[in-house]
């Protein structure tokens, strides 16, 4: 059943669903935390629109700084403004920020443990109609990695909101993916969100499968249909928070299930899956099956079709979840 204190949206398997995106989520949670914090400023490198700062930089305009293109001095300036007491939010494409100014980010933000929240969009596949050269598919990877740093990905519109003002209200740096694709609303402006915190969505008994981002949705339909066809007892679980990992709600889910399945808009090589491999295999030892990108890059299409060309939509992981328990 569902979890009743994560105040589900109950038109998630409708055909008349909600959908909003995660960036949309972003730029109006920035807002509020701009509302809450008068030391919340916000750069971008000329994609305003795109990741939606518009708003914010209407607002407060004083607290809105345009660096251009050029994503490596935009982090070098977030660690000096992180340093006189500001909450820079640095925002631009995922493959851009943090692929192009990663060793920036390092250094200035990571190494240095500097108050900086990095925000990513058109994370996965959502960059669809640009192809592979814009389609961030290791960014996970190349944040995970570095000390001090929080990963967060949220599930839906209203969650990114919710990590959006919760990451202000962290001390340290944290990295905030969001995606361009209006994907389900599964969640309403009630539910809890907590950073390091996993959310139960369905309670099952024969498998678990957890799941991060707005991708979370394909395994909600793939729990649906196996319980209704199959009769498997799907637990899916959201972790929005990847690093670090609510490691207490994943193994107590495994103890109970035995089998794990995670699933990712992300390259399956040292993405969530890893990482949930990399817990499993220290303090609970059970059989895994990664679903993700299999180590490729994107190419341009509908984000509908690329999910299926890259074997993460639901029918998907609903016959990797039968092969799963049959071998």
């Amino acid at each position: 059943m569902l979890n009743s204190k994560l105040c589900l949206n109950e038109t998630i398997f409708t055909k008349d669903k909600d959908v909003k995106s995660t960036r949309d989520g972003f730029g109006d949670g920035v807002i509020l935390a701009g509302r809450e914090n008068e030391n919340v400023v916000v750069l971008t490198a000329d994609l305003e629109d795109s990741i939606r700062v518009s708003k914010f930089k209407e607002e407060f305009p004083k607290r809105f700084i345009e660096v251009g293109i050029a994503e490596q001095n935009m982090a070098g300036i977030a660690g000096g403004l992180a340093l006189s007491g500001k909450i820079p939010f640095i925002t631009s494409f995922a493959v851009f920020n943090p692929g192009r100014n990663w060793e920036q980010i390092r250094l200035s933000i990571s190494y240095s443990n500097t108050n900086v929240k990095i925000v990513g969009s058109h994370a996965g596949l959502s960059a669809c109609a640009d192809g592979g050269s814009a389609q961030a598919l290791e960014d996970i990877a190349l944040t995970r990695v570095l000390p001090n740093l929080i990963v967060i990905n949220p599930l839906d519109y209203f969650e990114a909101i919710k990590a959006t003002v919760a990451a202000a209200k962290h001390k340290g740096p944290v990295y905030l993916r969001i995606y361009r694709e209006e994907t389900p609303v599964i969640t309403t402006k009630d539910s809890p969100f907590e950073i390091g915190k996993a959310y139960t969505l369905i309670e099952g008994k024969d498998i678990t499968i957890l799941s991060t981002g707005p991708i979370t949705y394909e395994a909600l339909e793939a729990a649906k249909k196996l319980k209704a066809k199959y009769k498997i007892s799907a637990e899916v679980i959201s972790c929005s928070t990847i690093k670090p990992l609510d490691e207490k709600t994943i193994l107590e889910s495994v103890a109970k299930t035995k089998k794990v399945v995670t699933l990712e808009e992300h390259n399956v090589m040292a993405g969530f899956g890893g990482a949930v491999c990399e817990l499993l295999s220290e303090k609970h030892p059970i059989p895994v099956t990664r679903i993700g990108v299999e180590d490729k890059f994107g190419q341009s299409g509908k984000y509908k079709e690329l999910k299926d060309k890259y074997g993460i939509s639901s029918h998907h992981i609903i016959k990797k979840v039968l092969d799963f328990l049959k071998n």
